[in-house]
């Protein structure tokens, strides 16, 4: 008799004697009812794709946008895992679109994040061509220390570059470190994260950007033992890997990481690598070094005796503060000299004031602004912030002393009643002035009553469609106001249609005027009243010649 064969051509006496690699969901069940049977319900256990991650604090990928790796042939000698060809202005150019003010501290990492990628391209390829010439080469890591108050930009910063040049960033903040009992709170666990954020491409996380906020609170005080010495050990640890080191993929201690190691070999026939080297690696840690100021100026008035020096005018800014600052500042501070050397690029960021808070609201490409309304806009709402308002709200958010984390805090409560209130109701318009900030329920409910009549949500759904599509299409605004909604709604029911086929049929020919108005006078935004939908034809006509007769400055100003 033939032998008995399985549905792959193989023997059953060879699976018996070679059982095949169980899939990892298998495993993982298997694993799991081990662990509860031994150890309780109090153990679980998850594969690669529950997405392990020891951090507690929110850790940015980079590389969403200009990716640095390079596809080119095999053969091709010179490839590197990418191709860095920035200048410092380049990559200024692009932190201010995001970042107001800051210039001193976007110059500063500009030139350090050029520095460490051209080095490490070099070095790259020096090593592919002649690795004991690219062994004797100096290289000196342009790590950084940032210095600067909360909510001044500092993580913003960090995450824009990484997503620039297209490498894995991680941020993790130090006092996580220096806990005692904190699960998984072994700092290499930073580096492995960069793995994690690169997709499983040890080369492109070798090469990403570990970012450790709050580091001032590692530092070794006096007169605090308690956590000092717990403080001092991060320090320690964390040099090793500022400048090179061999960091294992998995943790030793962590069981799931071992497994999940285990999984990756099976799948890559065991030849992935278990390290990741930490040489191009960019460290930046950051601070607010409360009580740093003091140092500075204690150390200077010393020396200014007898010379009749104001020391409460000696730091009156952060660029007097980085041109004062030293290393002594720092050890004073609190860290041990090996731990400060290893961090060769210090910045400083300046505090926010309601100016600048107003200049990140108007200008910036990530404005708070933009996000509410984007709120408002999923409730067919249109939100208009005018200059008055973004002024209030900059200074009463100043008055929070939390820099731009203030303004959340100030638009939260001042539009919360907003987004509850309005959504279902005839209103399609919200225009935030001073008003509004300094009366927020007196300018809500005045929107409320003008709206009660109207509270049909298809009708006013179907009108928003309309008027999203409009703005799309032909780039001008319709507004409607409530008697105007109230007449189409009219229309709709006697005639039995849609109220959007009734816009439609409506305003076809609109386009042509708006847009005719908007050459003559600049106006973006029109708000049409009943007489629109009576007579669309002769109203659109009357609008057309009053731009003509009145210009930008006449009966009809310029909106939006």
């Amino acid at each position: 008799m033939a032998d008995k064969k399985d549905g792959n051509g193989g023997d059953d006496d060879d699976h018996k004697n070679n059982p095949p690699f169980p899939d990892p969901e298998e495993l993982s069940k298997k694993l799991t009812d081990f662990l509860k049977n031994s150890f309780g319900d109090n153990i679980s256990f998850s594969t690669v794709g529950d997405g392990f991650n020891p951090f507690t604090q929110e850790s940015s990928g980079g590389g969403e946008g200009h990716d640095l790796r390079t596809e080119k042939p095999e053969e091709d000698e010179d490839r590197t895992i990418f191709d860095f060809d920035y200048i410092p202005k380049e990559i200024k150019a692009h932190l201010d679109r995001f970042v107001i003010q800051q210039d001193d501290a976007k110059r500063a990492l500009s030139i350090a994040v050029c520095d460490h990628y051209n080095h490490a391209k070099y070095l790259d390829r020096l090593q592919r061509k002649d690795p004991e010439a690219a062994e004797a080469v100096e290289f000196n890591k342009q790590n950084v220390i940032v210095v600067g108050p909360t909510g001044c930009g500092k993580t913003y910063l960090i995450k824009h570059i990484a997503e620039l040049i297209g490498v894995p960033f991680v941020k993790a903040d130090a006092t996580k470190f220096s806990e005692t009992g904190y699960v998984g709170a072994d700092v290499d666990d930073l580096v492995r994260e960069l793995v994690r954020k690169a997709d499983g491409d040890v080369e492109l996380a070798e090469y990403g950007i570990v970012y450790i906020d709050e580091i001032d609170k590692i530092a070794t005080r006096g007169n605090s033992m308690g956590r000092d010495v717990s403080g001092r050990g991060v320090q320690t640890t964390l040099l090793k890997l500022m400048e090179e080191t061999e960091v294992p993929l998995t943790n030793p201690q962590d069981i799931q990481s071992q497994m999940q190691a285990m999984f990756t070999m099976g799948k890559m026939g065991g030849k992935s690598k278990d390290t990741i080297n930490t040489r191009h690696i960019l460290f930046i840690v950051s601070g607010a070094f409360s009580g740093l100021e003091e140092i500075i100026e204690r150390r200077i008035s010393k020396g200014a005796i007898g010379f009749g020096e104001d020391r409460q005018a000696v730091l009156t800014s952060s660029k007097k503060t980085a041109e004062h600052l030293t290393t002594g500042d720092f050890l004073e501070f609190g860290f041990e000299a090996e731990f400060i050397g290893r961090l060769p690029v210090r910045v400083v960021c300046d505090s926010l004031e309601a100016e600048d808070l107003f200049q990140i609201m108007k200008h910036s490409e990530g404005s708070l602004i933009r996000q509410y309304e984007r709120e408002f806009e999923s409730y067919g709402i249109h939100a208009q912030f005018e200059d008055g308002a973004l002024q209030s709200i900059a200074e009463l958010a100043a008055e929070e002393k939390t820099g731009a984390r203030g303004l959340i805090t100030v638009c939260e409560r001042l539009l919360r009643n907003f987004k509850f209130e309005l959504p279902g109701t005839a209103i399609t318009e919200l225009a935030v002035d001073a008003d509004t900030v300094d009366d927020p329920s007196g300018s809500l409910n005045r929107l409320l009553e003008s709206a009660a009549q109207i509270g049909d949500s298809k009708l006013l759904g179907e009108i928003t469609a309309f008027r999203r599509k409009f703005e799309e299409s032909h780039g001008v605004r319709i507004v409607l106001e409530a008697d105007a909604i109230a007449e189409i709604d009219t229309i709709a029911k006697s005639r039995n249609q849609s109220a959007l086929n009734v816009c439609d049929e409506l305003f076809r020919d609109y386009q042509f005027g708006l847009k005719l108005i908007q050459n003559n006078t600049g106006r973006h935004t029109f708000h049409l009243g009943a007489e629109a939908v009576r007579n669309p034809d002769s109203y659109l006509s009357d609008l057309v010649l009053a731009s003509y007769q009145g210009g930008a400055g006449g009966a009809i100003s310029a909106e939006g």
